[in-house]
């Protein structure tokens, strides 16, 4: 098979029970957002809007399909949380909520041989031993690289160009 990108069908569900906290504020008991991590998938894998979990033991033991190799862990990185999400009423029947990360998705110092080409959002909060929600998939150009730094650089948050958009 193959990565495919899209927002994951569980998420979507999961928005409306409250699991996810993309900001601050009280939300569930507590005023913090949620960690989330970002954690990159081979060609070769089959991430895509079915997956439910990341189901690898952050910077233990790594998901099937994800990434291995030199400055390499698993579980990928943590994602800077510090934009609150956002929404624009675009006329009297619709609108988008949205939120992107604050900053730049980085991997320094790594070697990773084989193929990638995605990367698998995951809330790291909300996740108990090797079952953390996922939210999305995204997916770009199919990469390798040796003792360097792969940078995967955020969108503008705003309604028309944010990572993650909902619109009605």
């Amino acid at each position: 098979m193959a990565n495919t990108q899209a927002m994951c069908t569980s998420f979507l569900g999961q928005l409306f029970t409250g699991k996810h906290n993309f900001g601050v504020g009280t939300v569930r008991g507590t005023t913090t957002a949620d960690t989330f991590n970002a954690a990159l998938f081979l060609v070769s894998a089959t991430v895509d809007a079915s997956t439910t979990a990341y189901t690898g033991t952050v910077n233990t033991t790594a998901m099937t399909g994800e990434v291995s190799g030199t400055g390499y862990t698993a579980g990928g990185i943590a994602v800077t949380n510090a934009n609150p999400p956002a929404s624009l009423n675009t006329s009297t029947t619709a609108g988008t909520g949205y939120w992107t990360p604050s900053a730049s998705l980085v991997y320094t110092t790594v070697t990773l041989a084989t193929a990638f080409d995605s990367v698998l959002i995951f809330n790291v909060t909300q996740g108990v031993a090797t079952n953390y929600p996922a939210v999305s998939v995204h997916k770009f150009g199919s990469q390798t690289i040796t003792a360097g730094t792969f940078t995967l650089t955020m969108p503008n948050p705003a309604a028309a160009t944010a990572l993650l958009r909902l619109a009605t």
